[in-house]
């Protein structure tokens, strides 16, 4: 089976066409179990959300802060493999049809085997990888194997990174870019700010591939702000939030899929 590249740029492309940006949620494989986040993930599209990343837990996440630490451990202290994160990404794609990307670090990807990794994400339906620490010199291996398998591969661009530097990035990506709206770790913020806006701008001048925000939205209010100059948003420690808040499994459903609602509801009126 062919990934779902093709789905993942038919669905940002309709996005834009209706005048608005894209939802992107994230949450990790195996938090807070691997049923339970294929769960949540499926409640979180029906909420509203375009697009889910599964990430893959790392014991070294350095672009992530403590609320997706915190889930990385509960999962990876409940056993969750590389197969259970490809299953969660094939899982959720095949109850919802929405494109789901994997998030992951290089380290895991190149013990399994770029090949192998891409060919049974393709298998899964999953629609590419985001590699927020692969650099583009050293990416062509997964990228002829991703572009093999029909899977996007999605780089993370920074408000530190140069005019040059930005286009060689994008110029090596499919998909869409990730732009971390400031320099830090994941996590909500009071605001996102000016940077992140400067830097979509930038990263436009480089590239027709849609820009999405991530890093320190957290709700509709901010959703809206990044909507109004961004192709999509990306969402990822506040959905964890929730479940972590949650009473009860039930309890976490409901509260993924009412803020993935009010995200939803803010990227639609930001223009």
């Amino acid at each position: 089976m062919a990934g779902n590249l093709e789905l993942l740029s038919s669905v940002l492309g309709r996005a834009r066409s209706e005048g608005r940006a894209a939802l992107v949620g994230y949450l990790p494989a195996g938090f807070p179990t691997v049923d339970g986040g294929v769960a949540a993930m499926t409640a979180m599209i029906e909420g509203g959300c375009d697009v889910v990343e599964v990430g893959l837990p790392h014991s070294d996440p350095v672009l992530d802060g403590p609320v997706i630490q915190t889930a990385d451990d509960i999962a990876l202290r409940g056993g969750v493999k590389i197969r259970d994160v490809i299953r969660t990404v094939g899982e959720v794609h095949t109850a919802t049809g929405a494109p789901i990307l994997c998030m992951t670090y290089w380290n895991p990807v190149d013990r399994y085997g770029p090949e192998r990794f891409a060919a049974d994400l393709a298998e899964a339906g999953g629609a590419g990888c985001i590699l927020p620490d692969l650099p583009v010199e050293e990416s062509e291996v997964w990228r002829k194997a991703a572009e093999q398998h029909g899977l996007a591969t999605v780089f993370v661009v920074a408000p530190s990174s140069r005019d040059e530097r930005l286009a060689k990035i994008t110029a090596a990506g499919s998909g869409f870019v990730y732009a971390a709206s400031l320099m830090g770790v994941t996590g909500t913020r009071e605001s996102v700010g000016q940077e992140a806006r400067e830097l979509v701008e930038r990263t436009r001048t480089t590239t027709e591939l849609p820009v999405c925000v991530g890093l320190g939205v957290s709700n509709a209010v901010q959703a809206r702000e990044v909507a109004a100059f961004a192709d999509g948003v990306i969402v990822g420690s506040a959905f964890v939030q929730r479940l972590l808040d949650a009473e009860d499994h039930e309890a976490g459903l409901r509260a993924v899929r009412e803020l993935a609602g009010e995200l939803a509801e803010g990227v639609r009126v930001a223009r």
